[in-house]
């Protein structure tokens, strides 16, 4: 089941506040960044984010789950409405994410 565009916009609609969120559409799934690194996705209608020490953190009961079949674990956020939780666990993350690499140019 791919993940529908009312739970995308939904989504971005909630964290609006928190600034630097964007998305990517990626075979009816959606990347999900934060000021241009990847933090997670947006897999059949789940938020979920990468399972990193910085994450793990602010998100200690959080369920593991797979994005979809043959990728790693990550953490389900289920309380993404709330926009200050959700900035300080992607400011905590983005500081443990390493630097986006440079696109090759065609």
């Amino acid at each position: 089941m791919a993940t529908t565009k009312n739970f995308h916009d939904y989504f971005i609609e909630a964290t609006r506040g928190v600034g630097g969120i964007t998305t990517r559409a990626m075979m009816g799934e959606y990347v999900l960044y934060y000021n241009g690194k990847v933090v997670g996705g947006i897999y059949d209608n789940r938020v979920l984010v990468k399972d990193i020490p910085a994450a793990r953190a602010l998100l200690p009961d959080a369920r593991l789950e797979l994005p979809y079949e043959g990728s790693k674990l990550a953490l389900c956020l289920e309380d993404f409405e709330n926009e200050e939780a959700v900035r300080r666990l992607f400011e905590a993350m983005y500081d443990a994410l390493p630097a986006p690499k440079p696109r090759k140019s065609k």
